[in-house]
């Protein structure tokens, strides 16, 4: 990685924003790029869920502003975000705004590009590997699979102006889809009864995974109708992925393998 990183430039040009994905939580999972941005930056804009060894990588004289959000809790809020980057492009700096997982998929990606886009600011866009691809892989199963799922959908239970505008019938409706949920812990009783009440089968399997990527992961496994009790049951927190889906009965596999090789 080293070597690759020294193929650059050391220093970037002023007065430009990038848009950076730090990926779903294991540092180590971050493009060789972002990473190289995040080290030449005069300035660091990160949200919560950015793992502390990255923000670390900055250059010891950068700027550095956490502007994270909480479930409930905003103390900055977004237009001031859009603002901060401005301002500080526009004061000839380096800036990297770094978000988590990918900043296009849930992460307000678009909002910061348009606006930057507006002040005349010119952006980059670095993809991140977003939490769903992650977390599938590390609980251990696809989110696609032949014969079993053909399409995927990234939905979010989250509803900044209170309106629920979730196609429930489209998203109940078809049994080779593999539903991904983000930020969906708080309204798991809502979900589960909008896909039941819209046709999906209750003993549809589900994941719950707290902490996608990193050492601290806890996955529960179960059937829809179990999706909100179990959650209670486990204390899950944010950050915490829904995925339903007859892809999730393939973790089993995965399981049993972990448990054969560790009894080996």
């Amino acid at each position: 990685m080293l070597s690759l990183l020294s193929q650059h430039q050391n220093q970037l040009p002023v007065g430009e924003v990038w848009l950076v994905g730090a990926g779903p939580g294991d540092p180590e999972l971050i493009s060789v790029r972002g990473l190289r941005l995040i080290r030449q930056a005069d300035v660091v804009v990160h949200d919560r869920l950015v793992a502390a060894e990255l923000i670390d990588e900055r250059r010891k004289d950068a700027l550095c502003i956490d502007v994270g959000k909480r479930p409930g809790h905003h103390p900055v809020p977004q237009q001031e975000i859009e603002h901060m980057l401005i301002s500080h492009a526009r004061a000839g700096k380096s800036v990297v705004r770094l978000k988590g997982g990918d900043p296009f998929i849930f992460g307000r990606g678009g909002e910061e590009m348009l606006a930057l886009r507006a002040a005349g600011i010119r952006t980059h866009v670095v993809p991140g590997i977003t939490a769903a691809s992650a977390c599938a892989a590390s609980a251990g199963f696809p989110l696609t699979q032949r014969h079993t799922a053909n399409n995927v959908c990234l939905t979010t239970a989250h509803h900044c102006d209170e309106r629920d505008t979730s196609n429930w019938s489209s998203l109940a409706g078809d049994s080779s889809r593999t539903l991904v949920f983000y930020m969906g812990l708080s309204a798991l009783g809502r979900i589960r009864n909008n896909l039941v009440q819209h046709g999906m089968n209750a003993d549809t399997p589900c994941a719950l995974i707290e902490n996608g990527s990193k050492r601290q992961q806890r996955t529960v496994y179960c059937s829809l109708r179990q999706i909100a009790d179990l959650a209670a049951q486990h204390k899950l927190q944010t950050p915490c992925l829904l995925v339903v889906g007859n892809v999730v009965s393939l973790a089993e596999e995965y399981q049993n393998q972990n448990r054969a090789v560790s009894a080996a």
